[in-house]
């Protein structure tokens, strides 16, 4: 006599599968995001303020090095890290199968 299958607690389905990339792939993404917002800052309140003393030592043309990461060098690196981030999650949609169309 046939019984019913009793399904496996165990066994993984595809929705579960699909759940924990989702998790992996957000925290990837949240990696990323720390540790480009950490540089970002680092860089802008750190060599704008805190290290201004030192960094002044050195000269960027005419400019002081703390003076000028404070007014430019921040946004610069921001931007830097703008396209890190992209080329960054573009690997990351690639490596999960995740596309634009």
């Amino acid at each position: 006599m046939n019984q019913p299958r009793t399904p496996d607690p165990t066994a993984r389905t595809d929705a579960d599968a699909s759940v924990d990339a989702r998790r992996r792939y957000w925290r990837a993404n949240l990696t990323y995001l720390a540790v480009l917002l950490s540089i970002w800052f680092v860089v802008s309140y750190g060599c704008g303020i805190l290290f201004v003393d030192a960094l002044n030592q050195f000269r960027i043309g005419q400019a002081k090095l703390g003076f000028w990461f404070a007014q430019q060098g921040s946004i610069y690196v921001f931007v830097v890290l703008i396209g890190v981030y992209v080329f960054l999650m573009n690997r990351l949609d690639r490596r999960f199968g995740f596309r634009e169309d």
